[in-house]
């Protein structure tokens, strides 16, 4: 793997891990008990993972730096801040709308994904942990 793509994923796990721990942990949460939320965020991962294989075909990055970058990107298209969107989204976690079930997605998508050995999921790791 050259630098730049050693850094590349680095940042994206990194942004992804930050974004679970801000913003994911109380959703999947909360979503893992309530079954109709539970339901929407499934459909909105199966959604992401579509967009990512898509991309993934025309692309050289990693999933991992694709889904960083879906990430960023939603966060850019509603200019908001991940600290905004979990404002927005604290206490409404079962009214969630559009962009916080994409959000949601997000993180579970970067939880499933293995970690930088392979060995697994990368659930529950803060980014000084690697």
């Amino acid at each position: 793997m050259e630098l730049v793509d050693a850094l590349t994923e680095w940042r994206a796990r990194r942004w992804l891990v930050t974004l679970g721990n801000r913003f994911g942990s109380d959703g999947l949460l909360v979503a893992a008990a309530v079954p109709g939320l539970g339901a929407a965020l499934d459909q909105h991962t199966a959604a992401v993972r579509d967009i990512l294989q898509q991309v993934g075909d025309a692309e050289p990055y990693s999933e991992r730096a694709l889904l960083a970058g879906y990430g960023r990107s939603l966060l850019d298209r509603f200019d908001v801040t991940v600290r905004q969107a979990r404002r927005h989204a604290t206490g409404r976690w079962t009214r969630a709308d559009w962009l916080t079930l994409r959000l949601l997605a997000v993180c579970a998508l970067s939880r499933s994904m293995p970690d930088r050995s392979g060995t697994g999921p990368s659930v529950g790791r803060s980014a000084t942990a690697r």
